[in-house]
């Protein structure tokens, strides 16, 4: 009872202090969308990579990955430590910088916004606000689902599950409505910084515990031959290539990732930003999921249903040590929570509300006190039925963040066009965009299979294309869609051609 004590205070506490640094936040932030959403557009280089960093910071990370390393071996690390970090690195300045030029000479606060502009339709500009919210959901579940198992594994189950899932919910809600993207910014850089140190105090106390880095090795090769070899199991080619790319592709279009495109103080920060990304990357995943493969060879038991990270740290660290990296752990997956949750308002009230009541971009204060109703009404709606949905839908963390990664990743190719080729038209973009995502769905929503069996019909569609995941094939699907029904549409007649011009808007 005393050590579950000490553990709660120590995830309180961190807490608190997360809270707190918020409340500081909502009294220097603007009562303007502009502040509230993108800190005014100011933030610097280390603020910037450090929030993108902790915003992917999730349960993902710190149970999921590790995990599946503990199961299938470390070779994850090629996914989400190398090639992912390179990928994105490389989408961030490919797309990121021009966002960033588009969103300072237009004023955009999110994605739909530039792309219903682009294109002169209200109607794309609802449907990539509700396609991202749609695939928000699982991701923001995923956060949850992760706080609870922490909290169960943290306590031996002395604390139910819906304890930790629904604690984090009250919290990033309260947060969310209180410091906007200056107080999220803050907070993140110090949960990154916080977590990037602890992660590698883990590693070196694990390690002075068991002999170091080689005899943990041996002990892996020896339970686990498969695990210090490249390309065994689960790891074929086309599976780390598709995963590589469906993760990379869908964090460039997280609402929370893409809005920080906009959120650059400078040219020079967006750049700077993008080369340190795979460093930073590489120096968290590494230590992160090398726990994960090494628990293997260590004999760690892990409860059903729990995760390794914890499993290991229990058996080989202080129960204080635990509980601090559980809390850094749980703080992670708050700093992407109250970031998804912040964008995703933003999308709801600027995307939806706007358009589907007629009421335009006209801003006056009735108008912004109104939406300010609705974002905090929708924050609450979105996360309760997201921790609703925790605490009834199987699956492991990793199958439910690549669901979400993969579908967020069916945008990045049409929106890659219309800022690219000129000659992207609006009926291109529908069928990129629409076309992807429902080519994809059927895949994850077993709408085919269920309809066969209404009529008698054994019906499934391949859960791969000769090792190709139907993420990364969906991607394909919007690319030749994008193009070919633009080469045969005009563009219509309200569409600006010549407002992602950049000349002239280039600043250091």
């Amino acid at each position: 009872m005393a050590d579950t004590a000490l553990q709660l205070g120590i995830v309180g506490a961190y807490m608190v202090v997360a809270l707190a640094v918020g409340v500081v936040a909502y009294r220097l932030t603007d009562r303007t969308a502009e502040d509230y959403y993108l800190a005014s557009r100011t933030l610097g280089t280390v603020v910037l990579l450090f929030t993108t960093f902790a915003t992917l910071l999730s349960a993902f990370t710190f149970f999921g990955g590790p995990n599946l390393a503990f199961s299938a071996g470390p070779e994850w690390i090629l996914v989400m430590g190398l090639m992912d970090g390179v990928i994105f690195a490389v989408l961030w300045y490919v797309l990121g910088y021009k966002q960033w030029l588009v969103g300072k000479r237009h004023g955009y606060v999110t994605l739909g916004e530039m792309l219903g502009d682009r294109f002169g339709s209200t109607a794309l500009r609802v449907v990539v606000a509700a396609v991202s919210l749609v695939w928000l959901f699982p991701y923001v579940m995923l956060q949850q689902k992760g706080a609870g198992q922490a909290i169960v594994g943290l306590t031996n189950g002395a604390v139910p599950f819906w304890v930790g899932a629904g604690g984090i919910t009250l919290f990033m809600i309260l947060y969310v409505a209180l410091s906007g993207m200056r107080g999220v910014a803050w907070t993140d850089t110090l949960q990154g910084l916080f977590m990037l140190s602890l992660i590698w105090v883990a590693v070196a106390w694990v390690l002075s515990a068991v002999g170091g880095a080689g005899e943990a090795t041996a002990l892996l090769a020896s339970e686990e031959p498969a695990f210090v070899g490249l390309g065994g199991g689960l790891y074929t080619p086309q599976y780390i290539i598709s995963t590589a790319v469906s993760i990379a592709f869908g964090v460039t279009m997280f609402p929370q990732i893409n809005q920080r495109f906009f959120a650059a103080g400078s040219k020079k920060v967006l750049k700077r930003t993008f080369a340190l990304w795979p460093v930073l990357v590489l120096l968290l995943f590494v230590p992160a999921f090398m726990l994960g493969a090494w628990a293997a060879g260590l004999g760690v038991t892990v409860p059903e249903g729990g995760n390794v990270i914890p499993a290991l740290l229990g058996e080989y660290t202080p129960t204080w040590f635990t509980a601090l990296v559980i809390a850094g752990a749980m703080a992670a997956m708050m700093s992407s929570s109250d970031s998804m949750l912040l964008s995703g308002s933003s999308y709801l009230t600027r995307d939806l509300y706007r358009p589907l009541t007629g009421r335009g971009d006209a801003s006056d204060e009735q108008t912004d006190r109104r939406e300010a109703l609705v974002a905090r009404v929708g924050v609450v709606i979105f996360a309760t039925l997201s921790f609703i949905a925790s605490l009834y839908t199987p699956g492991t963390l990793v199958q439910i963040g690549d669901t979400a990664f993969s579908g967020f990743a069916q945008l990045t190719v049409p929106v890659a066009l219309a800022l690219y080729w000129q000659g992207t038209t609006r009926s291109g973009m529908y069928a990129g965009v629409v076309g992807s995502q429902m080519f994809y769905g059927l895949h994850v929503f077993p709408v085919v299979a269920t309809l066969g069996e209404l009529v008698g019909l054994d019906v499934a569609l391949p859960a791969t294309y000769m090792g190709w995941t139907p993420g990364v094939v969906g991607i394909l699907v919007g690319l030749l869609l994008t193009v070919a029904v633009s080469l045969v549409t005009a563009p219509a007649s309200t569409e600006d051609r010549t407002a992602y011009a950049v000349s002239g808007v280039e600043s250091d």
